[in-house]
């Protein structure tokens, strides 16, 4: 067995902000993956926040996040040279990441038929707004635009208000995940095959399943879910369930259902609220092993708003969250950064690790694995931080990297 999942594998990383979560999963599980940025630094140097508030290339919290674990060249694609060494590189490469516009690979001979003529066993994984071909191929899509044209931001936000994204921008960090098991998919393939192939993802088909609980309303109900705010809707009977719930310091998200299971999580919440003297005669009287959620009129989710919502409102959502656990009730905290920072499960699992010179908290292993344990991955790389030990495998010494830096390849 390895000593981690993927250590005798090696990416070359080409993507920006799109498509750079990817080789940060893929260093996360041991894979060696070599950041190739152009001379001047990767555009993501220069996003904000910054490590003491200081704009600066090496300093950028975001490249920080998504660049640890990985090695870093730089490497000028636009210059013959430059091409020629990156072929030359990809000749041992097990997969090439990038998320340029759809045709700049095969601009810059570097097309998946060119890197399949230098190693055919070689993956090339594509990060694109619309994937490499159709109508939409080549518009360009910021995040609020694969929320809109992914579905998730036709559901986010109030009834009575325009439509709202996800605060941070994520949709590339869907399709940069997606990206990741592509390339894990096309790996095993490979194994099979001998073969390599071309990974095509497209963010907005990737945010798409982020919308899951609407889609199969029209298939199963011909209903078109539409955005309620704090409330679920689309059940058959049309009335408005409240989902997310204030509380004493905060919000929890409680939902009552149907089935066995929803009849053992709503009756465990009717005895909590009893047993605080806080459950009325109605309230107990409801038989869940009936209920039937579809049918509930808006007038029973009122009455039942009116009763949890008043419980809600005594406690704190760690409080709430605590005793749900004990009870087995669906139920379950909104939780604020520093909720999570310093949640117990999290801490626990030692989750936590450090980022960057100046020891910051920041995620660490994603998965536990018993045979193959992920590795705490280090600092980002510095800009050409590792060019003597990547083009020293090429039989470049620091003359030949003295020169190439000259002629703006490197």
């Amino acid at each position: 067995m390895p000593q981690e999942l993927l250590s005798p594998y090696r990416a070359l990383d080409l993507t920006d902000d799109r498509g750079c979560l990817c080789g940060k999963v893929l260093a996360d599980l041991g894979a060696e993956v070599i950041k190739v940025e152009g001379p001047p630094g990767d555009p993501t140097r220069k996003l904000p926040p910054f490590y003491g508030d200081k704009p600066h290339p090496e300093k950028s919290l975001f490249f920080w996040a998504y660049n640890q674990g990985k090695k870093g060249i730089t490497l000028n694609l636009e210059h013959p040279r430059g091409r020629e060494l990156f072929l030359q590189l990809v000749a041992s490469a097990d997969w090439v990441l990038e998320s340029f516009p759809p045709g700049t690979m095969e601009r810059l001979g570097l097309g998946y038929e060119s890197l399949k003529g230098v190693n055919r066993r070689t993956i090339l994984v594509s990060v694109t707004p619309f994937g490499q071909e159709g109508p939409y191929a080549h518009y360009e899509a910021t995040d609020l635009v694969v929320m809109a044209m992914g579905g998730p931001m036709y559901l986010g936000g109030d009834p009575d208000r325009p439509p709202v994204r996800i605060s941070f921008p994520q949709a590339y960090f869907h399709a940069a995940a997606e990206a990741a098991v592509g390339a894990m998919i096309a790996l095993w393939a490979r194994e099979k095959t001998g073969e390599g192939q071309w990974v095509d993802v497209s963010a907005q088909e990737s945010i798409l399943p982020a919308t899951f609980n609407a889609v199969p309303w029209w298939e199963f109900h011909g209903v078109v879910l539409k955005r309620q705010g704090t409330f679920r809707s689309g059940l058959s009977s049309g009335a408005l369930q409240r989902q997310t719930w204030p509380c004493r310091d905060g919000y929890v998200t409680f939902v009552v259902v149907s089935t066995a299971t929803g009849a053992k999580t709503n009756r465990a919440m009717v005895e909590w609220m009893a047993e605080e003297g806080m459950a009325d005669d109605w309230l107990r009287g409801i038989d869940w092993d009936a209920f039937d959620m579809a049918a509930a009129s808006q007038e029973f989710h009122q009455r039942l708003e009116e009763r949890v919502g008043r419980f809600f409102l005594a406690h704190t959502a760690e409080e709430l969250y605590e005793e749900a656990m004990k009870r087995r009730v669906m139920l379950y905290p909104v939780a604020s950064i520093p909720d999570i920072a310093r949640n117990p499960q999290l801490q626990a699992r030692g989750f936590w690790g450090e980022m960057g010179p100046g020891h910051l908290t920041a995620p660490g292993p994603f998965i536990q694995a018993s045979l193959a344990p992920l590795r705490r991955v280090g600092r980002a790389p510095r800009l050409g931080g590792h060019n003597r030990e990547i083009y020293g495998r090429l039989g470049l010494g620091p003359r030949d990297l003295a020169g190439l830096k000259r002629e703006g390849v490197i």
